[in-house]
């Protein structure tokens, strides 16, 4: 059966997608941003958001009949993951917005555009949730490219591949806030107390900084998750609002030693840099 021109077209045209990535590209790599400032991008924050007319139409792809899905259905895949980075930052994706190396996004080959997956790395069980926005990957056995962020994130940059499950989050997940642990209605849960008492007004904590966010959502997923893996650390966690950042820090610590051996103990643990702060 024949394809519509357009729909060809589309597929030749789809950004950065037509392009082989994930450590099979020359010249690609990793950005100028420290493992401190990629540690400390936020998940994407997922919501119903319409269809994009092109990039959800069949297409073909070296010689490769896809049929993407429209529906809001249930969507769950294991196989490799791969990343893109340099080389196609600022480059068109299929979405037709500009690939940021720097966000939490991914190409997939058939998922609606836009949508939201979770992806966990088989290897290590590290999570993250991307949007995906663009079409790919074409070539051997990979089933998703992520951004470098995201990459850096699930710990295999260095490796350019890994085993991972996928698993797309409906706009049903959405409504009931269940790709957030909780549901939607339910009331934010409060910091867990310290297990010391806290400092007088007179003196000042020192705090160990995990993590900031711009959405609140994506510091309470990330609060859940290191209190899951880091049962020591669960009733030190915290989140601490200012301006337009919600940050997630443990403590407090009478002092910066104390607070240098916690920081110490989460970097090896979660895999991460924390920074330390005072209030």
């Amino acid at each position: 059966m024949g394809l519509p021109a357009l729909a060809v077209m589309l597929a030749v045209l789809a950004g950065c997608s037509s392009t082989p990535r994930g450590g099979a590209v020359t010249q690609d790599g990793p950005g100028q941003r420290s493992a401190a400032e990629l540690d400390r991008i936020p998940d994407a924050v997922p919501r119903i958001e319409p269809l994009a007319s092109g990039p959800n139409r069949p297409y073909v792809m070296f010689g490769r009949y896809y049929v993407p899905q429209t529906a809001d259905l249930p969507y769950r895949q294991r196989g490799l993951a791969s990343w893109y980075g340099r080389a196609f930052h600022g480059r068109p994706t299929s979405s037709g917005e500009p690939y940021d190396m720097y966000a939490m996004t991914a190409a997939h080959p058939t998922l609606p555009i836009p949508s939201y997956v979770r992806v966990r790395h088989l290897g290590n069980g590290r999570e993250v949730i991307v949007r995906i926005n663009d079409r790919g990957p074409f070539r051997g056995e990979r089933i998703i490219d992520l951004s470098y962020a995201a990459a850096h994130r699930l710990g295999f940059v260095q490796e350019g591949q890994a085993d991972v499950e996928i698993e797309r989050i409906t706009h049903a997940d959405i409504r009931a806030g269940r790709w957030s642990g909780r549901p939607a209605d339910a009331p934010r849960p409060e910091p867990a107390p310290p297990d010391r008492p806290a400092p007088t007004a007179e003196a000042t904590a020192h705090w160990v900084q995990l993590g900031a966010f711009r959405q609140r959502e994506g510091a309470e997923h990330f609060m859940s998750e290191v209190r899951a893996q880091v049962a020591w650390l669960a009733t030190r966690l915290t989140i601490v609002t200012d301006a337009s950042l919600h940050r997630l820090q443990a403590g407090p610590y009478a002092s910066r030693d104390e607070a240098l051996a916690a920081a110490e103990r989460i970097r090896e643990a979660l895999q991460l840099v924390p920074v330390i702060v005072q209030r």
